[in-house]
């Protein structure tokens, strides 16, 4: 009775930080990871995580494998699931202007959508759902899973994959911003960008070496480009 009172008195109490952190940095903490206490053992966030990315990673492999690794099925796989696939005859060239490499594509608001809405759509708006956009021709696997990777792990929710993490990724990835103006809660949400860009680009490196022609198949990503290649 005494130890479930204890466990009662911290789980409100871990609810009233939370609320004076989210009035602290002006943002809810949306995170589905909780800390959770039990016979007097404490599971740690980062634990959490971990088994988490060991989760999303299985999920990935399990799809990868039923398509055989194949860019072409996989991408009716994820048409399946809502989210639009588009070929173009030359996708690099279309997304320069927007800073943007062909792949996968984070959901856009104001210009940014306006642009892809005209330049693919055909259409007017002001903010666009997440897509694919490829060039036309042949798909380069190990940098196609890389993409995969990451829209996986945006329609799950994972944390770091949300638009607001990304874009504060390319912002201070390609510039010499000064990384002391950001807020609280930009920082966690660059770290974890940052740890997710990390662990998909660790996933593919992994799958790289279980075939043959690995070494010119990382070539052709860092050449041809990716978020942080």
């Amino acid at each position: 009775m005494v130890k479930k009172f204890l466990y009662k008195v911290l789980e409100l109490q871990e609810k009233f930080l939370r609320f004076r952190l989210s009035k602290t940095i002006g943002v809810k903490n949306v995170s589905k990871r909780k800390r959770h206490y039990s016979d007097n053992c404490v599971l740690d966030l980062t634990t959490m995580a971990d088994a988490e990315k060991q989760e999303l990673e299985d999920k990935i492999t399990n799809i990868l494998k039923t398509y055989d690794y194949n860019p072409e099925r996989i991408l009716k796989y994820i048409k399946s699931q809502g989210t639009q696939v588009i070929f173009l005859k030359d996708a690099k060239k279309l997304l320069n202007p927007i800073f943007e490499n062909e792949g996968f594509i984070y959901p856009a608001k104001g210009m940014k959508a306006l642009y892809l809405s005209i330049a693919v759509n055909r259409t007017f708006a002001l903010k666009t759902k997440e897509m694919f956009i490829l060039s036309k021709g042949e798909i380069n696997k190990y940098y196609f899973i890389y993409h995969f990777y990451n829209w996986f792990a945006f329609k799950n929710d994972i944390a770091g994959m949300d638009c607001e993490s990304q874009e504060l990724l390319k912002k201070y990835l390609f510039s010499d911003s000064d990384t002391k103006e950001l807020q609280l809660a930009e920082i966690f949400k660059l770290k974890d960008a940052i740890k997710q860009d990390k662990a998909s680009l660790e996933f593919v490196i992994n799958l790289c070496r279980n075939y043959d022609g690995a070494k010119q198949a990382l070539e052709k990503m860092k050449n041809e480009g990716s978020v942080n290649l």
